[in-house]
């Protein structure tokens, strides 16, 4: 017997999150995204038909093959790739799921795809990005993009989030998603004066504190040690 999978047929597109890497094409006229894993040789537009990234000639996705667009059911799921050192610069997407697919526990594998929205994360500085500017690198024909805040633009070629949603066409909306540290560390980092004050008279009461325990201890120590010397006299 043949494992038949159940077959779905959805009345509109399901929705995806995925991360990707923007790129400008050379010429700069036409804006389209790259894969960070097996897809990253790749680059595809916003509406786009997945191909074997092996070579092979079966149409993705194959059952026997990982190839195919891929992205997950969660939002927050995509995000938190976004917190790993190589994922930093990337950008995030949410996606119409096409044609066919194969459900997984925790997303899609999947033929063709549309993607609606892309944001944009923070600064490599950590301010909240003003436009992509060019990373140095690219696959060829291609070169990468990275959100940057207007400072770190200063002589370095960049596109417009409206540049970047123009040149990908096909309703592409370009969203920022603001920068900053996560809400833990911008409390601490926030501090003015009058609590950097009050923070340090509480340490040095404890230090104060750690003081006079110590001293206690070390005349608790003198004199069991002159007690014990005149018994054994």
């Amino acid at each position: 017997m043949r494992l038949r999978l159940p077959t779905e047929r959805p009345t509109e597109p399901p929705t995806g999150y995925k991360i990707a890497r923007p790129v400008l094409s050379q010429d700069g006229t036409r804006a389209g995204f790259t894969g960070v894993s097996l897809g990253g040789a790749l680059p595809y537009e916003v509406v786009a038909e997945a191909a074997c990234v092996y070579g092979l000639r079966h149409r993705a996705p194959h059952r026997r093959c990982d190839c195919g667009f891929h992205c997950v059911h969660d939002r927050r799921a995509a995000e938190a790739l976004l917190c790993t050192a190589e994922h930093r610069a990337a950008v995030l997407l949410e996606v119409s799921v096409l044609g066919v697919y194969i459900r997984f526990e925790r997303g899609f594998r999947y033929a063709r795809q549309r993607v609606r929205v892309m944001t944009l994360g923070a600064c490599a500085c950590g301010a909240g990005a003003a436009a992509l500017g060019e990373a140095g690198w690219g696959p060829p024909g291609w070169r990468a993009l990275v959100p940057c805040c207007g400072e770190c633009l200063r002589g370095r070629p960049s596109l417009s989030p409206a540049g970047f949603a123009r040149l990908a066409g096909d309703g592409l909306r370009v969203v920022t998603g603001g920068g900053g540290a996560p809400a833990g560390l911008a409390a601490a980092q926030g501090m003015g004066v009058p609590e950097l004050v009050a923070e340090a008279a509480l340490l040095q009461a404890r230090l104060d504190v750690f003081q006079a325990q110590l001293a206690r201890l070390g005349e608790g120590g003198d004199r069991r040690g002159r007690g014990g010397g005149g018994a054994a006299g």
